[in-house]
């Protein structure tokens, strides 16, 4: 049996649900699949609690489309009646010649942010959870937050359904061709056709691209929560803001304040490397000692904490509590993440073949460093590089942001010059 459609979304995480929500609220048969029941802890979108920040250290490109997904997730909350992201403000602590330092005030001042540099002393005297060492700065803006993953992807796909669109879950996508005609999705249930794909399969990505070469690898990391042994309130979020912190050159520990399960933390872009199959879901205490270590800092000291049985993680420590996130990343550059619920709902996000997002003002083609694609056989199979009506053809190399938000972002530029007009 084969079913048509406008557009097909295969995977429903993040960035797949708020795809799915906005095609479908502007007029498009939207059908969305995705190989567990989402919200679901077996990709990258999930962890309780995501940072949210705008001063981003990894480029100034950024912060355009991180402004707009802030106005997007407010009118998203304001829909929905429940909290999906909660301001705590943020700092980004290192040396001040370190990467992330640096990166952040670079992003800061190209946009006017509203920000304050603090030596250890001020930001010791400041947040009495933390004791830097005396060589220590920290970028503290005060609109850096938390969002809560689970939440956001549960409106996104109550909003979507609302909206008209049809959700799969249980329900992956195989594999999929396409022509000039449209696209053609395999499930193992049925066969779907549509005019466009997003592919928003996050680790599974290389299973069905398997002959774009794609450089990605998924990599295992696991998220810890930990216990004060003493003054509490040092960590509520009233008190203590979320917080990524360059304790070697290169090498970041990112944390949360403590909503009910603890005080969270993980190191950033770093994990073994796995497949999304058969990632180890065991988290040994070894390993939460020695993120505990690496935030050495903290005054009162903290302890692992065992995670609720509902997480559905295994935990085999009595103390330790973990959960793992299985995520993607571009082998060429080992700190290029990807970047899902904050920037979930981002200009971009969806193809612009379908619905254009981006706003006018946003200019982001200096950060997408690659070459739209001029090869025949690449437009015969609908590359989003040339394609008035793109289909995801898997033949663009990836660069950063996320791989989705790359792609769409291009595709509405071409668009743009395919009508005579600068994006």
């Amino acid at each position: 049996m084969s079913r048509s459609y406008d557009v097909i979304v295969a995977g429903l995480g993040a960035m797949g649900s708020a795809a799915a929500f906005h095609l479908a609220r502007r007029g498009q048969r939207v059908i969305g699949l995705d190989r567990y029941a989402p919200p679901h802890d077996r990709g990258s979108s999930s962890g309780r609690s995501r940072i949210i920040r705008e001063a981003y250290f990894e480029h100034p490109a950024y912060v355009p489309l991180v402004q707009r997904a802030y106005e997007l997730w407010r009118e998203l909350e304001y829909g929905s009646g429940r909290t999906l992201m909660t301001p705590t403000g943020g700092l980004m602590i290192g040396p001040p010649e370190g990467e992330l330092v640096a990166g952040a005030l670079a992003s800061a001042r190209a946009h006017e942010l509203h920000h304050e540099v603090l030596d250890a002393a001020a930001l010791a005297q400041r947040y009495p959870g933390m004791t830097p060492t005396a060589e220590t700065v920290a970028v503290w803006e005060p609109r850096a937050g938390v969002l809560f993953p689970e939440a956001c992807i549960e409106e996104h796909l109550r909003a979507a359904a609302n909206a008209g669109a049809e959700l799969r879950g249980e329900q992956p996508a195989t594999r999929w061709t396409a022509s000039d005609a449209g696209v053609e999705v395999v499930t193992p249930h049925e066969t779907l056709t549509a005019g466009a794909l997003i592919l928003a399969a996050g680790a599974w990505m290389g299973e069905l691209l398997p002959d774009a070469g794609l450089a990605l690898e998924v990599r295992r990391q696991p998220l810890f929560w930990f216990e004060p042994l003493g003054e509490p309130e040092r960590f509520s979020p009233q008190r203590f803001p979320v917080f990524i912190w360059e304790h070697d050159p290169g090498r970041f520990i990112y944390g949360f304040p403590d909503f009910g399960d603890g005080v969270k933390l993980a190191r950033h872009g770093e994990g073994e490397r796995t497949a999304p199959g058969s990632v180890r879901r065991d988290v040994t205490s070894v390993e939460a000692e020695e993120v505990r270590g690496l935030h050495q800092h903290a005054r009162p000291p903290l302890r692992a904490r065992r995670a609720p049985r509902a997480s559905q993680r295994v935990d085999r420590e009595p103390l330790l509590g973990a959960r793992i996130q299985v995520l993607e990343r571009d082998r060429r550059d080992p700190r290029r993440l990807g970047h899902r619920p904050r920037a979930a709902l981002r200009p971009g996000a969806v193809p612009a073949g379908a619905v254009p997002v981006a706003r006018p003002g946003h200019k982001v083609e200096g950060h997408w460093r690659g070459r739209s694609c001029r090869r025949l056989r690449h437009r015969k199979r609908g590359c989003v590089a040339v394609n008035p009506r793109p289909r995801l053809c898997g033949l663009l190399k990836p660069s950063h942001p996320p791989l989705e938000s790359k792609l769409e972002v291009r595709s509405a530029r071409a668009r743009s010059r395919l009508k005579g007009r600068q994006p």
